[in-house]
């Protein structure tokens, strides 16, 4: 990957733009770059359509995980991040939303050395004054560079849809500029799948975001199908279902025939099954323990399940009770979420996707 600038500005001035007098900037770790010849080799890798650039299929996500209030302690987030490079991973996902996220991501890959190797997917979400106002957006992405300690954005997903009629012509306009090397659009819940569909048939765009799991299987009904037919990479998010996945399958074994394709864990397991779709570019899973990062990044190495295997992968999961009844779950079962970001209550207004949030000429409402 070719290596991006580092934009000449103070750190001090922007990190006040988390919180005012935060300690967030506080001294990191001292710890030395991460040596090349650690970085694990062999990986399953898959490629960016629209380039042909070949990217690690296992990511990291940072919603909630990245997430530390000024002063907490942040030595597990360089370590997560030191292990994730070291077996391979390349590929960040963050969002101005995940709260402190974007300065941790930030200061830990400068420490560590390895902002240019990676592969940073972020977002804009916000609308201006006005339907056709792309200033409050222009100020995010802004925003975002400067948390990042970056001077390019690898992708930019226009987020829930919002105002996407404005914000997609204005991700065009930075990538013609050298600012993003990709756009795109995401959504966090199926409800937004009919737009997303609808932009990836468009033609318009390089990325589609969106929940995939074993459990959650919706976007298996158009979204994958229209990415691939279209040349779209496609992130996937929530491959562990905000931790539920785990609570499922607490204390039981892995089937006997998982060591077919070399899962050592359950979380390689749902990796696995994920990222064998024809369609997945990469998974981004969260996390906040180091030990949890080892056994994700492994996903990277070995065999990916055939058609057949995926079959039975699933028809074992539907045999666990409490499998079906997942999403009747609350999430993050047992953990003490830290930080700015929450999750939120989906109102009904976000049932229904704005006519300008679609692409011109479509006209449907859900």
């Amino acid at each position: 990957m070719t290596p991006r600038a580092i934009p000449p500005i103070s750190r001090r001035s922007f990190l006040g733009t988390v919180a005012a007098g935060s300690a967030l900037a506080a001294a990191v770790p001292a710890r030395s770059a991460v040596p090349a010849q650690e970085i694990a080799g062999s990986r399953i890798l898959r490629t960016i359509p629209r380039t042909g650039e070949p990217v690690p299929a296992i990511g990291m996500g940072s919603l909630h995980t990245f997430d530390v209030f000024p002063g907490g302690p942040r030595g597990n987030i360089m370590e997560i991040m030191r292990r994730f490079y070291m077996g391979g991973g390349r590929v960040v996902d963050t969002s101005p939303l995940y709260g402190a996220s974007e300065v941790n991501i930030g200061d830990f890959a400068t420490v560590l050395g390895i902002s240019d190797e990676l592969f940073i997917a972020n977002k804009v979400s916000v609308t201006g004054d006005h339907p056709d106002d792309g200033s409050h957006a222009r100020q995010s992405f802004e925003q975002s560079l400067q948390r990042l300690w970056r001077g390019g954005l690898d992708v930019v997903h226009v987020h829930a849809t919002a105002n996407s009629a404005v914000m997609i012509p204005l991700l065009n306009a930075w990538k013609r500029e050298g600012r993003i090397r990709h756009l795109g659009v995401s959504h966090h819940e199926g409800l937004g799948f009919d737009a997303l569909t609808q932009w990836v048939e468009a033609g318009e765009i390089d990325f589609v975001q969106l929940p995939y799991s074993i459990h959650t299987r919706t976007a298996e009904q158009r979204v994958l199908e229209a990415a691939a037919d279209q040349g779209v990479a496609v992130l996937t998010t929530m491959p562990f279902e905000k931790a539920r996945l785990f609570r499922i399958v607490e204390g039981r074994p892995l089937p006997g025939f998982a060591r077919e394709i070399g899962v050592e864990n359950w979380a390689q397991f749902f990796l696995k099954w994920v990222i064998s779709h024809p369609a997945i570019t990469c998974a981004v899973p969260a996390t906040t323990d180091p030990d949890h990062m080892s056994e994700n990044i492994g996903a990277l190495q070995g065999q990916l399940p055939d058609a057949g295997m995926r079959a039975r992968m699933l028809r074992h999961m539907e045999a666990i009770p409490g499998f079906a009844a997942l999403a009747a779950m609350p999430p993050y079962p047992d953990k003490q979420l830290q930080g700015f970001a929450r999750p939120v209550r989906r109102s009904p207004s976000n049932a229904v996707i704005r006519q300008q949030d679609r692409p011109r000429g479509h006209s449907k409402v859900i």
